[in-house]
C-alpha cells in the first residue's frame, strides 16, 4: 500500500531529489569541497522531463533555470572585466541578431539620391500636397451605426489630426460620400471599421484621385485606458514622425499618412504623432514633450494609440468590386519568410 505524504513529507522529498541532483552533478570530485547556499549542480544530461512528480518537476526547473541564469550573468561579468582590461585594444561588441537587422534584401528598397523616385514622387497623387498647393482637409467616418467605443476613438483621433471633421454614418453607401467629400474639397477620407463593438479595421482614401489603402487595426487603446497620461492635446499642429519606411510600396504608404497633416508645425505646442513601421507592423503614437532642463527631456503619450497592418493598397477612391488594386496582402504566397517584410 502506497503510503500518502503531508506537506512536510513532500518538501523532503524534494530536498532528497536536489541532493541527489548534486551527488550525480559530480560523482569523482571532493564531496567536501565548499558550494554556494542555494546552488545545485546538474549534470549534462540532466533533463526535467525525465521526473515524473509533476510538482518536483516545476521545483527543478526552477532551480535548472536559475542556475543557467547566475551562469550567463558570471560569463557577462568575466567578458566585461576582459574588456577593462584591455581596454582601447578590446574587440568590438558583436551586434545581437534580430530579424530586423537579418532581414531579407528587397528589390524594392528607395534610394534616397534616386532620379527615377524623385521624378515618381514629383508627379504622384501626392504631389500637390508637397507642393503647397494642397491644404489637409479630414473627413473621419465610420462603419454603419458605431457603437460608443469607436466613437470615442474617432472623437480621440480627431484632435490629433487639424482640420478633420467626424460624420457618424447612418445607412449612407460610401460610394455617396465619396462624392460629396470632393464637392466639399475634402483631401482624405478616414473610415473607421468595427466588429463587435471594437475597432477592427481602416480605410484610408486620399482624394480625389486616390489610392485607397485598407488597415487590419488591433491593439486600440482609449486615452483613459493609458497610463500615466498627459493633459487632452492642445489645437497645436504637431511634429510627424515617419519610421522606417524603406521600399517603394512603404514609400508610398509614409506619404500617405504624411499628407494628413499639414506644413509648418507648430513646435509652441510640442506635440509629435509618429508612425513607426517594425516587422510590416504600423505603430501609431501621440505624444507631447517635456523639457525638465537643458540636457533632459521627458515625453508624455496622449493617445489613443493603435497598430496598423496593411492588407490592401488600390488604385483610385474606394471601389470593392471593380478597383485596380495595385498590393495585396496574400499570407501563404507571401509570408514564407520570417524574414520577409514589404514595407
Amino acid at each position: 500500500m502506497s503510503e500518502k505524504l503531508g506537506k512536510g513529507g513532500k518538501r523532503q522529498k524534494m530536498q532528497g531529489d536536489a541532493a541527489k541532483a548534486e551527488e550525480a552533478a559530480s560523482p569523482g570530485e571532493d564531496r567536501d569541497a565548499p558550494v554556494e547556499q542555494g546552488q545545485v549542480l546538474f549534470p549534462p544530461s540532466f533533463s526535467v522531463s525525465e521526473i515524473k512528480n509533476k510538482q518536483r518537476r516545476h521545483f527543478m526547473f526552477l532551480r535548472w533555470k536559475q542556475q543557467q541564469r547566475k551562469e550567463r550573468l558570471a560569463l557577462k561579468k568575466k567578458r566585461k572585466k576582459e574588456r577593462e582590461a584591455l581596454g582601447d585594444k578590446a574587440p568590438p561588441k558583436p551586434v545581437p541578431k534580430t530579424i530586423e537587422n537579418q532581414r531579407l534584401y528587397d528589390e524594392t528598397t528607395v534610394d534616397p539620391n534616386d532620379e527615377e523616385v524623385a521624378l515618381d514622387e514629383a508627379t504622384d497623387e501626392f504631389a500637390p500636397y508637397f507642393t503647397r498647393q494642397t491644404v489637409p482637409k479630414i473627413l473621419i467616418t465610420t462603419s454603419d451605426r458605431p457603437r460608443g467605443r469607436t466613437v470615442r476613438f474617432c472623437e480621440q483621433l480627431s484632435k490629433c489630426i487639424p482640420n478633420s471633421h467626424v460624420y457618424y454614418r447612418r445607412g449612407l453607401a460610401l460610394k455617396r460620400i465619396i462624392p460629396q467629400c470632393i464637392s466639399r474639397d475634402f483631401t482624405d477620407l478616414i473610415v473607421i471599421n468595427e466588429d463587435r463593438k471594437i475597432p477592427n479595421g481602416l480605410v484610408l482614401s486620399h482624394l480625389p484621385d486616390g489610392p485607397t489603402a485598407h488597415f487590419k487595426m488591433s491593439s486600440v487603446r482609449l486615452r483613459k485606458e493609458i497610463k500615466r497620461k498627459g493633459k487632452d492635446p492642445t489645437e497645436h499642429k504637431p511634429e510627424v514622425i515617419l519610421n522606417n519606411f524603406t521600399t517603394r510600396l512603404g514609400h508610398s504608404i509614409g506619404r500617405m499618412f504624411a499628407s494628413l497633416f499639414p506644413h509648418d508645425p507648430q513646435f509652441v505646442g510640442r506635440q509629435v504623432a509618429t508612425f513607426h513601421n517594425q516587422r510590416d507592423y504600423i505603430f501609431f503614437r501621440f505624444h507631447r514633450y517635456i523639457f525638465k532642463n537643458e540636457k533632459r527631456v521627458a515625453i508624455q503619450e496622449l493617445g489613443p494609440r493603435f497598430t496598423l497592418k496593411l492588407r490592401s493598397l488600390q488604385k483610385g477612391t474606394f471601389d470593392s468590386k471593380f478597383g485596380e488594386y495595385e498590393w495585396i496582402h496574400k499570407r501563404r504566397e507571401m509570408d514564407t519568410s520570417r524574414r520577409k517584410f514589404h514595407l
